[in-house]
Formats: structure tokens, C-alpha cells, sequence
């Protein structure tokens, strides 16, 4: 009797063990793909829809706003030295721009070089950093390397050819030459420097 009982006893707790083992691998992987997979797909679908139709629906429209102006191409006057910096020479140049302060930077290439050998840039090694228009009043902020030095004549051409070049523009009323974002009371330190040059 103790045998039978003992056998039943311990082939009852066998069962338990054995269910309440079984449950829980089951519980787990019934509750692990309900909570993982619908979140990925509602999250993606969520992110690739906002995404697509925002800056779909927005980068369209900017685009289009951004290719609406044209480019315009204008003949100007850029002034050079000739080579054996005597005189100040007036030249043409082609520029192609957008907007204003594309303009402006085209000029200022256009002092920069030039395609006639009579014609010599006098900007040529003079960098621009930025420029800066606003009311009428244009500002250059330049860096001008001990090579860039033409000696006492070739600076008072250079200010000459700067200020003719960007004073044809009506809308420019005054021009400030910055050295290394610096005022300067010279440009090469032979001729003053207006600060500002008006026309």
C-alpha cells in the first residue's frame, strides 16, 4: 500500500512540475511575437509614411522654388593695369548670376583674371573670404598675402579698379574693404584706405 501510495504521490508531483513547466515556455513565445512584430510594423510604416509625404510633399516644392529664378548673364566693365602697370584699363567681362550677392562675387572673379595679355588683373592674388550687401552699402572682407604687393602705383590702381567695378552697380552706394575682417587704414600699406569708399 505505502509503495502504491508513495509511486502515486510522486508521479503527481512529476505531473505539477511538469505542467507548470510546460506552461511557461509556451506563455512566452504566444505573448513575445504579438508584442515585437506589430511595433516594427506600425512604427515603420508610421516613419516611411510621415517621412515620404513630408519632405516628399516639401522638397518638390522647394526645388521648384529654387529653380524658378534664371540665371542672368551680364556684359560688365572691370578695370586691370596693363604690364607695365602705367595705367588703369578698362576691360569687359561676362558674368552669369542668380541673385545679387552672386553677382557681386562674380565681379570681383572678374578683377581676378583676365583673357587679353595687355590686360593685368591687379586681384588677381588677393582672396576674397565673404561678402556682405545690405542698404545700399557692400562689404569685402579680403586676405591679401605679402605677393599679392604691387608697390605704391599698383595699390592706387587696385582701389581704383575695385571701386569703378562694383560703383557701375547703382545699388551700391558704398564699398568697405576689410583686411582679415579687419578695418585697415591701407590696403598694401602704401596708399590710405577710404573706410567706407562711397561714389
Amino acid at each position: 500500500m505505502n509503495k502504491k501510495i508513495w509511486s502515486a504521490g510522486l508521479l503527481a508531483a512529476v505531473m505539477l512540475i511538469g505542467a507548470g513547466c510546460g506552461q511557461k515556455p509556451g506563455a512566452a513565445p504566444n505573448d513575445t511575437p504579438e508584442q515585437i512584430t506589430p511595433a516594427p510594423d506600425n512604427q515603420t510604416g508610421q516613419d516611411h509614411s510621415g517621412t515620404s509625404n513630408g519632405s516628399g510633399g516639401s522638397s518638390t516644392g522647394s526645388v521648384s522654388e529654387v529653380t524658378t529664378p534664371e540665371a542672368k548673364t551680364e556684359s560688365i566693365k572691370a578695370y586691370y593695369t596693363d604690364p607695365d602697370l602705367m595705367e588703369l584699363v578698362e576691360g569687359t567681362a561676362e558674368i552669369t548670376y542668380k541673385e545679387d550677392q552672386e553677382k557681386y562675387e562674380a565681379a570681383y572673379q572678374a578683377l581676378q583674371k583676365s583673357d587679353k595679355g595687355d590686360m593685368v588683373p591687379l586681384w588677381e592674388k588677393i582672396g576674397l573670404n565673404s561678402l556682405k550687401f545690405e542698404n545700399g552699402a557692400l562689404t569685402l572682407d579680403v586676405t591679401v598675402p605679402d605677393e599679392a604687393n604691387l608697390g605704391a602705383g599698383g595699390e592706387s590702381f587696385a582701389i581704383d579698379a575695385i571701386k569703378k567695378t562694383f560703383f557701375q552697380f547703382d545699388e551700391v552706394k558704398s564699398l568697405q574693404i576689410l583686411v582679415d575682417g579687419q578695418q585697415t587704414e591701407s590696403l598694401m600699406g602704401h596708399v590710405d584706405l577710404e573706410n567706407p569708399m562711397t561714389r
